[in-house]
């Protein structure tokens, strides 16, 4: 028989009624198992057994299975094409090594032949199998063994038919090993193989009536049925497992594309986690690594929870957030009543009792390495629940997920900040050419005109030429503190001050500021000023210069609005917050209430940049502001109204109190 016949081909041409059927690998696999567990548990007496596994790769994960056949019988034939050590042998059983050309390395087949039973597995593997395989086998070595592989081919009890494959093979294993002529003749001989057909039916008929138990091989074949029905179950399980991980996921990434209010996208992502894994407890909450504690800002909660919504949740003496800030990745406990994790802590023990938490997960909210938040899963009062893979994946991609969106709001929130921040240097810039204009021009120009009437008229009077200078000094005394006030404001907001606390006692300062204030007004009338500081008053902890600063020019703000007869207060009192509160009050001009926190913006005046009467820049109290905030202090303005009058708050810390 030619090396390029196919064995299928041939019976098929010797019997023409047999019609071949679809087997995928893992079905021939089970078939053939089943075919030889019937030999080894029957009482076959030396039966023929003729098996052809294509390539050596396919023999060794059965080399065991034939070992254990040969002890059943001499009439065992292997063949299979060598890739490494397979050749002729006939150690325990008789292996042929065919050519790897033959058309058997494209075929599978097992022939079991005895006195009072026989069946065959003739296949061949589909040309697109085939194709398939050559295709994808340099990419991924093991594809060749995949159970989706596909055959053609018979399977059969009859009788006759199993006979004619049989002597087809024999003949193919004579074509290798001639030497094998008088062992394969025996078994010819022995049961009848290559005789006249009529001569098969008629011992089909009589001498050859299969008596043996079927059993084993129904087994067998009811093991692989249940197994395949199982893997069935658990694909069906895998993909309903990720259609839900996805739905969820997508709810939570279409809550991201709605919103950008981060508040809202953590409801929808502890909302849905929740009811999917059937939480009585989901907690989302911000946290950073360096946190003692957080605030629970989501909650999902199953009827009869108690809620945690709103609470500081405590994370300071929590081992599970320790262990996720060390370990980047997140903790589950099954059963917290036997986690030496929680046990051991007494912090932990109470929120476990008080809030019946029996099985535990925390997840990081993780952007890039930095921890932004943490989602908390809690089943209480009830049996352990059992941590699986894929529900530690749901939560660590939704985790993921809300940690893009956190970044994403934050981002959006950053440039809403920071268009905020360039409107306002936008009218800091038209503020700007407006002051110049209007505080640099003028003064200026008045200089220039004295300075040019002094030099064009030599014979001008004393008297005259003494106004003219007078008047020329004061503007540019104007000038001076203008350009003062601008590279103040500078260095405060670039951080370029180097700050010197120290304890001071307030009425000092007090003084130091108004002497200040009366030298620089000259011969003009100030408004009466008094100030009234208890002797019992604490010392203060601040940088004397820059208080005195903000002494000298919120009284120098009371002064330019508040008429001559007019009076001005400073008080001085502590407050709850271990701090004192220093008021100037003014019975002066007043500011609508509307305007009370705009009156601390750069170039502020309530007349406006070019309609001022009283004079300045409008940064005075934008320099205020500055300094008190960087000792810790909150500075306001408070006024009933248009000529009301004013008054001007602001805190310092006290020694030993909060700085």
């Amino acid at each position: 028989m030619s090396i390029s016949i196919s064995v299928l081909t041939a019976l098929q041409q010797v019997v023409p009624q047999l019609r071949p059927q679809l087997y995928f690998k893992a079905s021939l696999t089970a078939l053939s198992h089943a075919m030889e567990d019937q030999v080894l548990a029957a009482t076959l007496e030396q039966p023929l057994v003729i098996a052809n596994f294509q390539r050596e790769r396919f023999y060794r994960q059965e080399a065991h299975r034939y070992q254990r056949l040969a002890q059943r019988s001499n009439q065992i034939y292997v063949l299979s094409a060598p890739e490494t050590d397979f050749s002729h042998s006939s150690e325990y059983y008789e292996k042929i090594a065919f050519d790897p050309d033959d058309a058997l390395a494209q075929e599978w087949h097992l022939v079991v032949i005895a006195q009072n039973y026989a069946t065959c597995l003739i296949c061949r593997e589909s040309l697109g199998s085939i194709a398939k395989n050559k295709q994808q086998r340099h990419l991924t070595p093991t594809m060749d063994t995949d159970t989706a592989r596909r055959f053609e081919g018979i399977w059969t009890a009859e009788r006759g038919v199993s006979l004619k494959a049989a002597e087809l093979l024999l003949e193919k294993i004579l074509v290798y090993r001639p030497e094998l002529l008088e062992k394969i003749e025996s078994a010819r001989q022995r049961f009848g193989i290559g005789r006249p057909k009529k001569d098969v039916e008629i011992s089909n008929q009589s001498e050859f009536a299969c008596d043996i138990d079927t059993d084993p091989f129904v087994q067998r074949l009811v093991t692989y049925l249940q197994a395949s029905q199982y893997k069935l179950h658990k694909a069906y399980r895998s993909i309903s497992a990720q259609a839900r991980k996805e739905r969820l996921v997508n709810s939570i990434s279409s809550a991201i594309r709605r919103s950008l209010n981060p508040q809202e996208i953590l409801q929808v992502a502890a909302q849905e986690l929740g009811e999917n894994l059937e939480a009585c407890r989901c907690l989302i909450y911000r946290a950073q690594a360096t946190d003692t504690q957080a605030i629970v800002e989501q909650e999902f909660l199953m009827a009869g929870v108690s809620s945690l919504s709103g609470q500081a949740w405590q994370l300071e003496n929590n081992p599970l957030f320790q262990e996720v800030i060390n370990t980047g990745e997140g903790v589950c406990i099954a059963n917290t009543s036997s986690d030496s994790r929680v046990t051991t802590s007494k912090a932990m023990w109470y929120a476990i009792e008080k809030f019946g938490i029996r099985s535990w997960l925390m997840e990081p909210v993780l952007y890039q390495g930095r921890l932004l938040g943490i989602v908390e899963l809690h089943y209480c009062n009830q049996k352990p629940h059992e941590w699986q893979a894929g529900e530690l994946d749901l939560v660590k991609a939704i985790a993921t997920s809300i940690g893009a969106a956190l970044i994403q709001a934050e981002a959006y929130a950053n440039l809403e900040k920071l268009n905020q921040q360039l409107e306002a240097l936008d009218r800091t810039r038209s503020n700007l050419i407006a002051i110049t204009g209007h505080e640099l021009r003028t003064p200026l120009s008045t200089i220039q005109v004295c300075l040019e009437s002094i030099a064009s008229e030599p014979d001008m009077p004393p008297e005259l030429r003494e106004v003219m200078l007078s008047t020329a000094l004061t503007d540019s005394e104007r000038m001076r503190k203008l350009i003062q006030d601008f590279l103040t404001l500078s260095n405060l907001e670039s951080g370029r001050v180097e700050w010197h606390p120290e304890s001071l006692h307030l009425q000092e300062c007090i003084d130091l500021a108004l002497s200040r204030v009366r030298t620089r007004s000259g011969t003009e009338k100030l408004p009466n000023i008094t100030a009234e500081i208890s002797p019992q008053l604490p010392l203060i902890r601040a940088d004397g210069d820059w208080l005195v600063e903000v002494l000298a020019k919120l009284v120098d703000n009371a002064c330019k609005f508040t008429p001559s007869a007019g009076e001005i207060t400073i008080n001085a009192n502590r407050n709850s917050d271990r701090m004192v509160e220093v008021s100037v009050v003014d019975t002066g001009r007043g500011i609508e209430p509307n305007r009370l926190e705009t009156v601390f913006e750069l170039f502020y005046q309530e007349e406006g940049a070019l309609r001022r009467t009283a004079g300045g820049t409008g940064l005075g109290l934008a320099i205020c502001r500055q300094i008190v905030n960087n000792w810790g202090g909150k500075i306001w303005a408070e006024s009933a109204g248009k000529n009301q009058g004013s008054q001007f708050y602001f805190t310092i810390p006290m020694v030993g109190g909060k700085e």
